[in-house]
């Protein structure tokens, strides 16, 4: 994942297209982060970037209310559907009116944010002793598994490369540090493992912005042959996760 791509607004906004694709095949979220976000015990949050609900939904789930914004009406209507309030909006340009937040989050979105937008406009939203947290998935197959799949990457696409770099991490934290309006951020990392078997591993690739804009004789050619390499590999892919996370309280005001 690209460190700033909020300006790529075709890819931002491609989601729409495969929403339920999304809500199927995306994973979620480990359930000791969500413990470790509700030990302040908040009283409500607000979810930005909620894309089909993935993240909101968990919160939800314990009982606590939960606001989601999400610039895509069929991604927005998809999290409707599993019992989350949205607002169809551009965080940057959403209206908050009056309301502010115990507790914000962001799964997998913050890169489509607008840093200059997005970390003041947090940190507005969030009461007294509020917390933003960013938090991500990255995957990491084995050796022998890359470097089949980077092969068919290399005939068919060779351009989607390089978000490969499975371990990087993005500047989130330079950002909220820099911009004296949150405490030092907190980084913490959940660990752990999720099999795919050929057609959950294709249906999860087909839902990645960099795949959904590709054209379709070329994206349907990349999978094929991304189904053809895991047939010979055995038919199953085994992803090595690290969910990443990034918390930071608003500074006094």
């Amino acid at each position: 994942m690209p460190d700033r791509v909020h300006t790529e607004r075709q890819r931002a906004e491609s989601f729409g297209s495969v929403a339920a694709e999304y809500d199927a095949a995306r994973p979620s979220y480990p359930a000791q982060l969500v413990d470790d976000l509700l030990a302040a015990d908040p009283a409500d949050v607000l979810d930005v970037g909620c894309g089909t609900g993935k993240a909101g939904r968990l919160f939800v789930a314990r009982g606590v209310p939960v606001l989601g914004v999400e610039i895509d009406p069929q991604m927005a209507a998809v999290a409707r559907s599993h019992g989350l309030a949205v607002d169809v909006a551009a965080f940057e340009a959403w209206d908050a009116g009056d309301r502010h937040f115990d507790l914000i989050v962001c799964g997998q979105a913050w890169h489509w944010i607008d840093p200059g937008v997005g970390v003041p406009k947090a940190a507005a939203l969030l009461r007294p002793g509020g917390r933003l947290a960013l938090f991500w998935n990255r995957s990491q197959l084995d050796d022998d598994v890359r470097a089949v799949l980077d092969e068919v990457y290399r005939r068919h696409a060779p351009e989607l490369l390089a978000p490969h770099r499975d371990n990087d991490d993005p500047p989130y934290a330079r950002d909220l540090d820099g911009s004296g309006l949150f405490e030092p951020v907190e980084e913490r990392e959940y660990r752990w493992e999720q099999a795919y078997r050929r057609d959950e591993w294709l249906a999860l690739i087909r839902t990645h912005s960099d795949h959904v804009v590709l054209p379709d004789e070329r994206r349907a050619a990349l999978l094929a042959a991304v189904g053809a390499a895991i047939d010979g590999l055995g038919g199953q892919v085994a992803a090595h996760y690290r969910t990443r996370a990034m918390l930071a309280r608003v500074t006094p005001r």
